[in-house]
């Protein structure tokens, strides 16, 4: 998932930019109003977390911009004001979700889950191959009674491969969506992780999840359909 997080405060925007990436997040961090109105015209976000007081231009401007110009990204207000009527013009301007600071990392990453899924209409919550289930809320991964300890990243990797089983994804692809497009894209990064993976899925080396695309890509095998609860 890709975050434009538009935070001044050096402690705060560090806080949050470290807790986001520890959860697999690929994070922009934008110190500066003008440059964050910009960086949301021209990139696609899959939500965007805003600070309401910023120098150069205030959140709520940007935030009014973007629905004028009929932007969708979805956007999680924070400001340090307590007070009814700012809540109120900011969600009425058209942003997702409002949190006050100060805040837990764990409830703004939990708003962030829970605006993306009402932004796309995604309601599903398990992925299920076979006798591998994935959790989404929870992050956790089983097979069968056995649980599979994934790292954030290993996480995001495979739920991204999951959600489109079949599908194949180019290296450059997968590079993008779940380390970001900053990262080098002759780096071999996303070979080693499907091979973590695919030692964690599968310990027996049978290959039954993950299949490689000669000179293309990976794709996650077709198995029986996905729960959705």
């Amino acid at each position: 998932m890709r975050v434009l997080l538009v935070e001044d405060q050096e402690k705060i925007a560090s806080f949050v930019r470290k807790a986001l990436v520890e959860q697999g997040f690929t994070v922009e961090l934008v110190e500066e109003g003008e440059e964050a109105f910009l960086r949301a015209q021209r990139e696609r976000y899959d939500v965007i977390v805003l600070d309401i007081m910023l120098p150069g231009r205030d959140g709520l401007s940007i935030l009014r911009n973007l629905r004028e110009q009929q932007n969708p990204v979805p956007v999680i207000l924070l400001t340090a004001r307590t007070g009814l009527s700012e809540r109120l013009e900011g969600l009425n301007l058209g942003a997702d979700d409002y949190v006050t600071k100060p805040f837990y990392a764990e409830e703004l990453i939990a708003r962030i889950h829970a605006v993306t899924r009402r932004a796309s209409g995604d309601q599903l919550s398990i992925l299920q191959a076979g006798d591998l289930t994935v959790n989404l809320i929870t992050r956790e991964v089983r097979r069968g009674d056995t649980s599979i300890d994934l790292t954030a990243r290993e996480f995001c990797l495979l739920e991204y491969l999951m959600r489109s089983p079949g599908r194949v994804y180019p290296r450059t692809q997968i590079l993008e969506h779940v380390w970001g497009y900053d990262f080098d894209p002759s780096s071999n990064v996303v070979d080693v992780y499907i091979q973590r993976l695919r030692k964690k899925l599968d310990p027996t080396g049978e290959g039954q999840f993950i299949e490689t695309v000669r000179a293309v890509g990976y794709r996650f095998r077709r198995l029986p359909e996905r729960m959705v609860t």
